[in-house]
């Protein structure tokens, strides 16, 4: 049984912040567009490009730090109830831009399933995970008529979700993030024994990731409702 490690990662935490970071810029644009109408295409080129690269960053991150923790599935069934609490959230106050299985849902599952994957070598791990990443091409195309496996990739027509990271093809990143684990980190050792000024900003939001994640979108609301409504003259 692998044994949950004290220390941490700075790098990990570095780069988990990184991808926080990046994710509530796109959150950012995105609320720019849906709610004040700035000409913002948040949606294709490189704005897009940004938001799917701090998923990526953030899943694989995920599966890379789940093995130092000792209680997965605790954290797990926190993540979900978290994102039960924003879909209710968002459905009252902003109906129309409903989470439906978003990314604390799917992360909450990611963890509680850890132990199926955990005692896999990263070869099968790697290669399971780039199976469902590609199954994920063709998952997208199909529809059903209805939404009862909409956590892992099947969806009726007319579907809309502003959050949604279904198990297929997103829980092929998070397995390779467990197969670069145990390739990258066999020796339970740090590559950076202690961050540097430029990495000390991102290290400290990617240990506070669930909190900032949970504070930053009223935030980001509030301060543009002041921005558009309360403008100096």
């Amino acid at each position: 049984m692998e044994k949950a490690i004290n220390q941490r990662f700075w790098e990990i935490d570095a780069l988990r912040g990184l991808a926080l970071v990046l994710m509530i810029f796109y959150h950012l644009l995105y609320d720019l567009n849906e709610f004040y109408h700035v000409d913002i295409a948040y949606y294709e080129g490189p704005f897009y490009l940004i938001g799917k690269t701090a998923a990526i960053l953030f899943i694989l991150m995920a599966g890379i730090s789940c093995s130092f923790s000792r209680n997965n599935t605790t954290r797990g069934l926190k993540l979900i109830m978290w994102g039960c609490v924003i879909f209710l959230v968002t459905y009252v106050v902003v109906p129309g831009s409903n989470i439906v299985f978003g990314i604390l849902h799917f992360l909450g599952v990611c963890l509680i399933l850890y132990p199926v994957f955990k005692n896999l070598p990263p070869y099968i791990l790697a290669g399971v995970g780039a199976a469902i990443i590609l199954a994920g091409a063709f998952t997208g195309r199909l529809t059903v008529s209805h939404n009862w496996f909409v956590p892992l990739g099947f969806l009726e027509p007319g579907f809309s979700s502003f959050d949604y990271f279904p198990l297929i093809p997103w829980l092929g990143v998070f397995l390779l993030g467990i197969s670069i684990r145990k390739t990258a980190y066999k020796q339970n050792k740090s590559y950076i024994k202690a961050p540097n000024r430029y990495f000390r900003p991102f290290a400290a939001v990617g240990r506070r990731t669930l909190v900032v994640y949970l504070i930053h979108q009223p935030l980001l609301l509030a301060v543009l409702y002041l921005v558009f409504n309360f403008k100096i003259a």
